[in-house]
């Protein structure tokens, strides 16, 4: 069965939708660290680092998410190049990595996911033991 060229072409909304928000979230988490920063310049408290050290973990995971996103786009312009060439056997190997990669983009961003919502549990957890106090 051949590869048409229109299968790998299906990827690219998807692809380009997820990489507008994996920047989206980069340029959130930036800014909120750049925040947290010089508020912890000016109080010195020490839950801000902490929350900024888990900020940074969370910008490590989106920053391979993007490099795996685009990594897989790029593998699909290959694939789409391969197909138009001919050369069905190297499309098709191509193709499958192009998915290997985009799914290597997901599970990373379903571990930010989780990483992000402990975050969020751990100052909940705080607003609700000031509130007991």
């Amino acid at each position: 069965m051949d590869l048409p060229i229109q299968t790998p072409a299906l990827l690219f909304p998807a692809v380009s939708l997820l990489l507008i928000a994996y920047t989206n979230k980069f340029l959130a988490i930036a800014n909120l660290i750049r925040k947290l920063v010089s508020d912890y310049e000016h109080n010195k408290q020490h839950h801000l680092f902490s929350q900024i050290h888990s900020l940074r973990r969370r910008l490590m995971l989106i920053r391979w998410m993007q490099v795996f996103g685009v990594a897989s786009i790029l593998v699909c312009v290959v694939t789409m190049f391969f197909i138009y060439e001919g050369w069905q056997i190297w499309a098709k190997i191509l193709f499958a990595l192009s998915l290997l990669l985009m799914m290597a983009s997901l599970v990373i961003s379903l571990m930010e996911i989780f990483l992000s919502a402990g975050a969020l549990r751990v100052l909940l957890r705080e607003l609700e033991e000031m509130e007991k106090r």
